[in-house]
């Protein structure tokens, strides 16, 4: 199947470049930990290719996963989350930029963060592979925030100003982090 998205627009990941050096590296790192969530699971299959959508070395990153069959007769690709915040996929049905995937992420975690401050069963939320206590709970909300007013509409200016050439546009000169 091909992707419905427009490639152009994200970075192969063999050509991963950050603002500097750092951010490159840390990228890359993040890629290997997308790269290892993935292949922790039995029924994933071998990867074809991995892009970069949005990155911010060592805070989060978002991947596009493209596999070289199907899982479950049903995806070839995936989006994949990484960085200092808990690993996630998602599919790609109705999420096709970085700023709607970062969006459902948030929603995943905080259905999930919630769940734990409210001593809610867990098996109705996204599995989060963190001890489920207050402490967690509390800083992945935090981190949601920040999600949501900062990296949030970054990648989505990011994102429409991508020329389609596969060089996203260097992030603004603010302190993002």
């Amino acid at each position: 199947m091909s992707c419905p998205l427009d490639l152009t627009k994200l970075i192969r990941a063999e050509t991963i470049m950050g603002e500097d050096l750092e951010d490159t590296t840390l990228l890359k790192a993040m890629l290997g930990s997308a790269q290892s969530y993935m292949a922790s699971f039995g029924w994933c299959p071998p990867v074809e290719e991995v892009y970069l959508a949005f990155g911010v070395g060592g805070v989060i990153a978002v991947f596009l996963f493209h596999f070289r069959e199907k899982i479950g007769q049903t995806d070839d690709w995936l989006w994949v989350i990484e960085g200092d915040v808990p690993s996630a996929y998602l599919v790609l049905d109705d999420v096709s930029s970085p700023a709607e995937v970062l969006k459902v992420y948030c929603e995943l975690m905080e259905n999930w963060a919630r769940a734990v401050l409210d001593h809610s069963p867990l098996d109705d939320v996204f599995p989060v592979r963190e001890e489920a206590i207050t402490e967690n709970a509390e800083s992945l909300l935090r981190r949601i925030d920040f999600i949501r007013t900062k990296l949030i509409p970054e990648s989505a200016s990011r994102w429409d100003a991508a020329r389609g050439d596969g060089v996203l546009p260097a992030p603004p000169a603010d302190d993002r982090r």
